[in-house]
């Protein structure tokens, strides 16, 4: 880091899709985002990432329960609210550029004819592309008819790597880990990949704290800053928040959901004190505000594997 980049101000954001109402594994990242930008006298942003309208059913009631969750616990964030639905010309002025660079490309596969083959897949299930439908045009096949493109960027033949601030060094080559990934499907959604490189970018985030479920969306996402003019921001991914089990929790099966929580404990002081047990940033838990979190913070104390859900919640 340079001295330009140390003397920058911090500004973080909290993401959250409004696909259904937040558990305490989205406001326990949340907090933390939120720890770590105020320890600093940074700023901290809100962007609602509803993107997909038919995922996001009920978004609006939704993302009205996400802020008073947030302001139950105190997660107070500056200027306002940023929603992605609402910024579809802005992306697709950056796939323009990413075009005129000669990067894009028309996919035309089905969803089913990518999981029905052999290659690779992600961590997230989604299959490692391999250049069919760019080979077919370099063929001269017509397209199929009828059939509605994705559009694909091609990646570079290179590794990309970043230093994670909780878990240290990752890298992925790109044509292996990642291959060529869809930045507007066809359906002419903006992607998830896309969407959030703008979106931190122009509004200059420079720290991104999210789940270790996210780590392998880090590299292509820097491909895409470093090709767009974006500067890179540094990233923290932490532990996900589990059952007393180790499973993953979920909006799906409503664990840890916040309408259970609050009918529960209508302090969020207590709750609070729960999670900074859990992170071990406070020794037991005990009844406390976020401002009065704020000298306990380190991030160097959070666990680097799950974090397991507190009793009673």
């Amino acid at each position: 880091m340079n001295d330009s980049e140390k003397s920058r101000p911090v500004v973080g954001r909290f993401a959250p899709t409004p696909s259904g109402r937040l558990h305490l594994g989205n406001l326990m990242c949340a907090m933390l985002a939120w720890l770590s930008v105020r320890s600093r006298g940074g700023k901290f942003l809100l962007r609602v990432e509803d993107l997909d309208a038919a995922r996001c059913a009920g978004m609006k009631d939704n993302t009205a329960y996400l802020l008073d969750d947030m302001a139950f616990l105190g997660i107070d964030y500056d200027g306002e609210v940023l929603y992605q639905s609402e910024r579809s010309d802005i992306y697709a002025g950056y796939v323009q550029t990413l075009t005129e660079k000669g990067l894009i490309y028309p996919c035309y596969c089905s969803r089913a004819e990518l999981h029905a083959a052999s290659a690779p897949h992600l961590s997230d299930n989604t299959p490692i592309y391999d250049r069919r439908c760019l080979l077919r045009a370099q063929r001269g096949e017509a397209p199929p008819v009828g059939r509605r493109p994705a559009l694909r960027v091609m990646v570079p033949d290179e590794k990309i790597g970043f230093f994670d601030t909780v878990y240290g060094y990752y890298e992925e080559y790109l044509p292996r880990d990642c291959s060529d990934f869809v930045v507007r499907r066809s359906d002419g959604v903006h992607a998830y990949q896309l969407a959030v490189v703008v979106d931190d970018g122009l509004s200059g985030v420079t720290e991104v704290l999210r789940g270790n479920d996210l780590v392998f969306s880090t590299p292509r996402q820097i491909f895409l800053q470093r090709t767009l003019g974006f500067d890179t921001p540094d990233y923290c991914h932490i532990p996900l928040l589990t059952d007393a089990e180790g499973r993953r929790l979920s909006k799906r099966d409503g664990d840890g959901c916040m309408e259970t929580v609050r009918a529960r404990y209508k302090d969020g002081r207590a709750v609070i004190g729960a999670l900074a047990a859990a992170l071990c940033l406070l020794p037991e838990p005990q009844s406390i505000s976020l401002p009065e979190l704020l000298p306990y913070f380190d991030i160097k104390k959070i666990p680097r594997d799950s974090v397991k859900l507190p009793e009673g919640f």
